[in-house]
């Protein structure tokens, strides 16, 4: 595959498991193009015109030339200065590595974080939050992202990536869409008599979970007890980071009874407790790597190596597929 290739597929892999649906993305997408016709002179030419095409802010090629044809990747959570280093020593030693690929975002892509963090506020509107009070919620959490995001330096791993002539991309957003939609079915599936420790068990089904709980990593109620019925489960892996304190009283307003999340923060895990909404973190890297798995599976289909560091645990389930269709 070309690299553009990857970069569209995991575009349109992003759009088809957007909690949104297709529709309100493009619409998005069509608000977006308005915005750009209006645009004059050097705020045009400094346009990023990938926004016409790619919902996805925090999904971005960040270094090489999108023809060229990628045949193996190396891929991780976290593909820094540090892995870049990595993949150009082995390339030394003789593994072929033609791209290296992050799922969490760097250079422009971080910096533009924040941007995506617009679907939390219509995936709590599906659980049943009025939209008006979602996104005013909303609004707080992203400008505090954003300033953060300020100071930090962006380009780091993209200049060693491009001083050491490595090609280097991010997909964050549609692998996190990808995990989210992924369990929020499974979990639909069930309905809402489980137990948390059933949640739990639930979750150490999947192989990237069973292999977090052995690293002391696994699934973990944060709030609630184990015997307590979860309710209606709301999986939150999606919207870039996690997202504002005061949404977890709206949630619990709208009859979520528990959050099953990649982490959350003290303040959230607070609020949580106050609104009697169960938490259960299954765990951030085991998370990304099953949002990441998902796409590198229809990578492998069309004959791409991928070879996985930096806190990805592989786990194909191009084998399940296959069996199921027979």
């Amino acid at each position: 595959m070309k690299l553009q290739e990857i970069y569209e597929l995991a575009i349109a892999l992003g759009i088809k498991a957007d909690p949104r649906g297709k529709r309100e993305v493009e619409r998005l997408l069509k608000k977006e193009k308005e915005v750009y016709d209006k645009l004059e002179g050097v705020e045009k030419e400094d346009y990023d015109t990938d926004k016409l095409v790619n919902p996805f802010a925090d999904t971005r090629i960040l270094n090489g030339d999108p023809l060229m044809e990628v045949r193996s990747i190396i891929a991780g959570v976290d593909m820094e200065a540090q892995e870049v280093i990595l993949a150009d020593r082995l390339r030394d030693r003789g593994t072929v590595i033609d791209l290296v690929m992050s799922h969490h975002p760097e250079g422009k892509a971080l910096a533009a974080l924040a941007d995506v963090m617009g679907v939390q506020a219509d995936i709590w509107h599906q659980m049943g939050v009025p939209i008006n009070i979602g996104e005013a919620v909303l609004e707080g959490r992203q400008s505090e992202v954003m300033r953060g995001l300020l100071p930090l330096n962006h380009q780091r791993s993209v200049d060693a990536a491009r001083l050491l002539e490595m090609p280097f991309m991010c997909v964050h957003t549609p692998c996190d869409n990808l995990v989210n939609t992924f369990l929020q079915k499974h979990f639909d599936r069930k309905g809402d008599g489980l137990t948390l420790e059933e949640v739990v068990k639930e979750l150490k089904e999947f192989p990237e979970y069973r292999q977090a709980a052995r690293q002391n990593a696994g699934p973990t109620i944060v709030v609630g007890s184990p015997k307590r019925r979860a309710g209606k489960i709301l999986v939150d892996m999606t919207g870039g980071t996690g997202g504002p304190a005061e949404a977890i009283a709206k949630l619990a307003d709208a009859g979520v009874g528990t959050l099953v999340g990649m982490h959350i923060s003290e303040k959230n895990r607070e609020e949580a407790e106050k609104s009697k909404i169960n938490v259960v973190i299954a765990g951030h890297d085991a998370s990304d790597s099953i949002g990441i798995n998902l796409f590198v599976d229809e990578l492998e289909k069309k004959g791409i190596k991928v070879l996985p560091c930096s806190g990805f645990t592989r786990a194909s389930r191009l084998k399940q597929r296959t069996s199921a269709s027979k």
